[in-house]
């Protein structure tokens, strides 16, 4: 029997608890969300030369990220076509081939070889045993549509999903800001040592959607402001940012975060950080100089928040991106990468290394906060009584409004409201419920757009 997937009323602002805890819609979502939506699996640098390769994941898939003799990045899935065995075991490594430990099937990524890469290559006794009959080319690796933006790493398994661009929306300029350089250049930014990964005992829905703009939750990171871990010294966790902090969200994207409203870059302000660690307030006062020059008369865009469905990052403070994995319904495994201009100086990398991991991971102090929180709401959601009673993310109901300087977004001027998180549970339900791109990708002017709740049409206007 197929679960029923009517979870979220939006207009209540409500969502039901079992979509954070159900095995049968978990493994629904596995192939409605995470068969279809474009996904974060690694960065450039991860695979610098040709044949270099990481095994990543799409969804609760292992995939093997790859850049080819022919200099071209694949993602192929890690189950041998034979028996479904791994043909990858190691995290990663060089290969221009990829050969099963079950019975020695092997796959190929030299497209001067194999007509693409992930074809079938060698069968042992294929002549003997299979008497030449086994077409190769229709038993290789199975291949996601990639795109590479800016040196992350993007793939979805639907030949029939949108261009990534098409796919972020209004939220690829806030992306851009944590990909960019900090002195204004186009991309420039590399992975910081590796990727961290744990585990964590809560459904993958806990994380996306504490990032996507939950910012009524900073009493749980009370003990972190208390002992000033921002790298200036000061209270709370990071540097002071500039004025105008809010969310913004796109209800037809299911996309959403924190930041600030778009400005000319000579009327953004820059303020000085790190000021306990010279080397580096050095740098990106540098950085911030050039970044200006180069930019002049631009518009200036900076945030943070959540791309459906699972990737999340930071654009500034600290400068990060994170994958919720699933694992099951109560449990997922968390990827943290951290990002820094490629061509920082080194004694910068450190200082960054060592904010970043005391900052975010599971060394992390605010990650650790965070955890304890979506552990327990996953425990507490399990129980015969408590899985029967709703969440409530009614704050700010009916208080958005069209941003005009945001096509398709939505804000209520405040960091203090729910709407973000409604946003995403709206997308949710409409990936559950198997609509086609057409209607996913249908642009709704957002004035219009009933299945929303904004201010104008909770005051009746016209």
């Amino acid at each position: 029997m197929m679960a029923d997937v009517r979870c979220v009323d939006v207009a209540a602002g409500t969502a039901d608890r079992r979509m954070f805890v159900d095995d049968d819609l978990f493994a629904r979502e596995v192939r409605q969300i995470f068969g279809r939506a474009w996904l974060l699996v690694g960065h450039e640098s991860q695979v610098p030369d040709p044949e270099d390769f990481i095994q990543s994941k799409m969804g609760t898939d292992s995939v093997i990220v790859t850049r080819t003799r022919q200099d071209k990045i694949v993602v192929l899935l890690n189950s041998c076509r034979h028996r479904g065995m791994k043909v990858c075991r190691v995290d990663e490594g060089k290969a221009r081939a990829f050969t099963c430990p079950y019975h020695g099937w092997t796959y190929s990524t030299d497209e001067e070889r194999v007509s693409r890469p992930g074809e079938l290559a060698g069968v042992p006794g294929f002549d003997v045993h299979y008497e030449g009959r086994l077409d190769k080319a229709e038993w290789g690796l199975k291949a996601a549509r990639v795109r590479v933006y800016k040196g992350t790493i993007w793939a979805t398994w639907d030949e029939h999903a949108p261009s990534l661009e098409a796919y972020l929306g209004g939220m690829l300029k806030w992306l851009d800001s944590a990909l960019d350089h900090r002195n204004g250049d186009s991309g420039g930014s590399t992975l910081l040592v590796g990727v961290q990964k744990f585990r964590v005992r809560c459904n993958w829905k806990f994380p996306a959607t504490n990032f996507v703009g939950d910012a009524s939750h900073a009493v749980t990171h009370n003990s972190a402001n208390m002992i000033k871990l921002n790298p200036s010294g000061k209270d709370g966790r990071r540097d002071e940012r500039a004025s105008g902090h809010a969310a913004f969200g796109w209800p037809d994207l299911g996309h959403g975060g924190l930041g600030f409203l778009p400005r000319p870059e000579e009327e953004f302000p820059r303020p000085d950080t790190f000021q306990q660690f010279p080397a580096a307030s050095n740098y990106l006062r540098d950085m911030a100089r050039e970044h200006l020059r180069k930019r002049a008369g631009g518009i200036h865009y900076q945030g943070k928040g959540t791309i459906f469905p699972n990737m999340s990052f930071h654009e500034d403070q600290p400068r990060t991106l994170v994958v919720h994995h699933p694992v099951s319904a109560t449990e997922t495994e968390m990827w943290r990468y951290y990002l820094i201009d490629a061509d920082a100086p080194d004694e910068v990398k450190d200082i960054f290394r060592h904010y970043y991991m005391t900052y975010s991971g599971p060394g992390g102090m605010t990650e650790q906060d965070d955890i304890e929180n979506w552990e327990s709401a996953t425990r507490q959601s399990l129980g015969g009584m408590g899985r029967d009673l709703p969440f409530n993310y009614a704050q700010g109901l009916g208080e958005s409004e069209p941003c005009d300087l945001m096509p398709g977004a939505v804000w209520c001027g405040r960091t203090i409201t729910e709407q973000n998180q409604l946003i995403w549970l709206k997308r949710w339900q409409e990936f559950m419920e198997g609509r086609s791109w057409d209607q996913l990708m249908h642009r709704v002017e957002v004035e219009d757009d009933a299945a929303f709740p904004l201010k104008r049409h909770a005051a009746g206007a016209k």
